[in-house]
């Protein structure tokens, strides 16, 4: 899964670590501007430059559409780094070259950098208004940089992820709450009806592979939204974090779409899903845990209520 902006800003040290591999980058190459950057999906955004540079056009939070970046261009799969060191004779970079104008680069280096998993995270860069050398041993050393940094994202990662469902786990959950609440929101809390039957008769082998399908389904839901995501609290007990949302009609067609998502099983496992709903508004100061027992008091309501079903608290 692609490493958020917003999960980023939950790391412990990130804004330290990422400064260090500037700085060890700069005392490398100090006449080249460099930078940091992550990728989503269609996306790049530059998190961090090593300073000001007065002849290139970039600042940090910057989003730039993936496919009018350079950086794109990188082999991820052989982890090998990109350069150009005079981007004005390169004629595979005629579609670019409005773009490598505006920004003011004409020499580029771009070095991957990868989760241990393989996933691409983004680039660590080095660019100059002008056309430049890059030797091998700066090369070598700037690889082994983002090589150390793609460890620490990994370890960073693990913390706040499910190890079974790749989802986020309780501990994202009450780091991220501050940032989240200040917009207020709407937290729907998922348990599965009959899930104890199926590790019973199945084994948990068979569970496991059951809450991965269970994740990979509200996953698609939460995809469709921004500034969703979803957390698995443990066992079969979900929550799904939306931004506010004012229509209790849409609400409701989120519930009844989760609850359809999650009702689609083989014959051999009879699984429902009940949900219990809680809107929180925005900047109260409100106490996570009090939203917790909420939600969690709703969706006993559902579960009386003869399961595959939700309840609004």
């Amino acid at each position: 899964m692609v490493i958020t902006l917003e999960e980023l800003q939950t790391y412990k040290n990130f804004d330290e670590l990422a400064n260090d591999v500037l700085n060890l980058a700069k005392e490398i190459l100090p006449d080249k501007l460099i930078y940091l950057t992550s990728f989503s999906d269609k996306e790049q955004i530059i998190l961090k430059l090593s300073d000001v540079n007065t002849h290139i056009s970039l600042s940090e939070g910057m989003v730039i559409n993936l496919d009018e970046t350079v950086c794109n261009r990188i082999d991820f799969q052989k982890n090998q780094p990109l350069i150009y060191e005079d981007l004005r004779k390169e004629t595979c970079l005629d579609d670019l070259r409005e773009i490598l104008a505006l920004v003011n680069i004409n020499s580029y280096l771009g070095i991957p950098i990868s989760l241990v998993s393989g996933e691409r995270f983004g680039t660590l860069c080095a660019a100059h208004h002008e056309a430049s050398d890059f030797d091998k041993k700066s090369i070598d050393l700037l690889q082994r940089i983002a090589k150390m940094f793609s460890y620490y994202l990994e370890l960073e990662r693990l913390a706040y992820r499910d190890s079974l469902t790749e989802l986020y786990n309780r501990q994202y959950l009450f780091n991220s709450f501050e940032d989240v609440s200040k917009a207020g929101g709407v937290f729907f809390f998922l348990d599965l009806d009959g899930f104890k039957k199926v590790n019973d008769l199945h084994g948990h082998d068979v569970g496991d592979r059951v809450l991965k399908e269970v994740a990979l389904k509200i996953q698609k839901v939460v995809d469709k939204h921004k500034s969703a995501f979803a957390v698995r609290l443990g066992g079969d007990e979900f929550i799904i974090s939306f931004p506010p949302i004012s229509s209790s009609m849409e609400i409701s067609c989120l519930a009844e779409e989760l609850l359809n998502y999650l009702n689609t099983w083989d014959r051999e496992y009879q699984l429902s899903t009940s949900i219990g709903i809680v809107l929180y508004p925005a900047g109260r100061g409100i106490n996570l845990d009090t939203i917790l027992k909420n939600a969690d008091n709703a969706l006993y309501r559902a579960k009386a209520a003869g399961k595959n079903t939700y309840i609004i608290f």
